[in-house]
């Protein structure tokens, strides 16, 4: 009886020292015993952690639908693109708007206001109609938005975000998206029917090359002759055309994703719209300079339609001349309808 109780001690004493010591083996680091799990998952972390563009590796996993692309957990070219968004997009944009403005600025320093220098005549004369000018606002006030709301996604985290605060910034972003989304229709219409009214005028000739070589009259004294539209105004056209075709279809495959081609094909719509947008805004505010405080009688073509009949001759003479060659339009007194 007593060695029966002596060997159930020991026994009982084994099993607990068995049981004490079991988690200790069970959490012996995997370098020791390294098993094909932990090494795999060692694997999956230096893929995820090769950051540099062009070094990385694509990062796979087995999927059960059609679409091979979605089993891409990461590739080198997403890492491309973030580079590219979150650096160089910031610097092509600072370039493209401080440049303009800070050439703008020194332009009215050195140049002034471009005045009427025959003084304004008292006639004016009938430059845009009523849908014309309907036409311009609808797609330069859609424009004047979605400028505003796109740099927002570039920028805006980083010099509004401070200023009002994350909550704030969130809900304006949120408009600001929505805005973007939904102007970006009234625009796209409003540059068809730019092209279909202004094209016949903005067909180059030879009257551009001599209106470049004069340096349109914004230096020195002389004016060169210009049709309707002159050769700066024909190359603010096209690049509107243009510039903002290149918007409305980078634009679209952003706004359906599912028809831009996988995701390759997104990144690089996405690099062209953020691209060529910088580039028009900086276009547009030398169109608004000049349209505005930079030319005296230019905004009054855009606002009332008719414009002084001597700033039409000092910038658009060949125009005059054809109009009232014609007798289409007849100087009249300023404020009175034109025939």
């Amino acid at each position: 009886m007593r060695f029966s109780l002596r060997s159930l001690v020991a026994a009982l004493a084994v099993a607990m020292a068995v049981f004490v010591a079991a988690p200790a083996f069970a959490q012996q680091p995997t370098s020791v015993n390294p098993t094909a799990s932990s090494v795999q998952e060692r694997q999956l972390l230096q893929a995820l952690q090769a950051g540099t563009p062009g070094q990385g590796t694509t990062l796979s996993g087995r999927i059960t639908i059609p679409d091979a692309g979605a089993g891409n957990l990461i590739q080198p070219q997403g890492q491309a693109w973030r580079t590219f968004h979150q650096g160089t997009m910031h610097w092509i944009g600072a370039i493209a708007i401080l440049g303009m403005l800070a050439a703008l600025t020194v332009f009215y320093l050195v140049r002034g206001r471009i005045m009427i220098e025959a003084g304004r005549s008292g006639a004016s004369i009938l430059r845009f109609s009523t849908f014309e000018r309907f036409i311009h606002w609808m797609t330069a006030g859609c424009f004047i938005i979605l400028a505003l709301s796109g740099l927002n996604v570039t920028f805006g985290k980083f010099i509004l975000a401070p200023v009002f605060g994350e909550g704030a910034f969130a809900a304006m972003s949120q408009w600001a998206k929505y805005a973007h989304n939904y102007l970006a229709w009234p625009f796209m219409l409003g540059l068809v029917f730019m092209f279909v009214t202004w094209v016949i005028h903005n067909i180059p000739d030879s009257t551009d090359i001599v209106w470049f070589k004069k340096g349109g009259g914004l230096v020195g004294g002389e004016h060169p002759p210009a049709k309707k539209f002159n050769a700066g105004q024909k190359l603010i056209f096209w690049s509107v055309i243009v510039g903002g075709g290149m918007l409305s279809v980078s634009g679209v495959y952003m706004l359906f994703p599912a028809s831009a081609g996988g995701v390759l094909a997104m990144q690089f719509w996405n690099i062209v719209h953020g691209v060529v947008a910088v580039l028009l805004i900086a276009a547009m505010i030398a169109h608004i300079y000049i349209g505005s405080i930079g030319m005296e009688g230019a905004a009054d073509a855009m606002t009332s339609g008719e414009v002084d009949l001597n700033w039409a001759k000092e910038h658009h003479s060949l125009w005059v001349e054809e109009k009232l060659a014609r007798g289409a339009v007849h100087p009249h007194a300023a404020g009175q309808p034109a025939e």
